[in-house]
């Protein structure tokens, strides 16, 4: 599976952006889903996951202000960003999760998110 992250720009702290992440190659449908981020100088961490069933779960960091979606009839998944602040800063990448620490699939190009203050 090749996974593409498009959507990324550059907004004022309180705008709005969504993420889509685009599969090929074979169906995510069966897959535990999550959007990444990592920003500049640190490790890159998830923030949103959605089970196969449509169950979401969020870092507290973006909780009650990003939204995890899926599509599987385009083997997309998306995340709705809201309320953006400076430290959601940086570049946002999807992929299927395994574990704490694994992912199933190489990572893609993520897509750039520049919150502006």
């Amino acid at each position: 599976v090749q996974l593409q992250a498009s959507g990324g720009g550059l907004v004022q702290a309180g705008g709005s952006l969504r993420l889509t992440c685009t599969a090929s190659g074979n169906s995510i449908r069966f897959n535990l889903m999550g959007w990444f981020r990592q920003a500049p100088g640190k490790e890159r961490e998830l923030v949103a996951s959605i089970t196969t069933a449509g169950t979401t779960n969020y870092a507290d960091s973006v909780k009650g202000r990003f939204t995890i979606s899926r599509d599987n009839t385009k083997n997309t998944v998306s995340l709705q960003m809201t309320s953006l602040k400076p430290p959601d800063t940086g570049v946002y990448y999807c992929n299927s999760i395994l574990s704490d620490t694994k992912t199933r699939f190489p990572w893609g190009q993520g897509t750039q998110v520049t919150v502006s203050s």
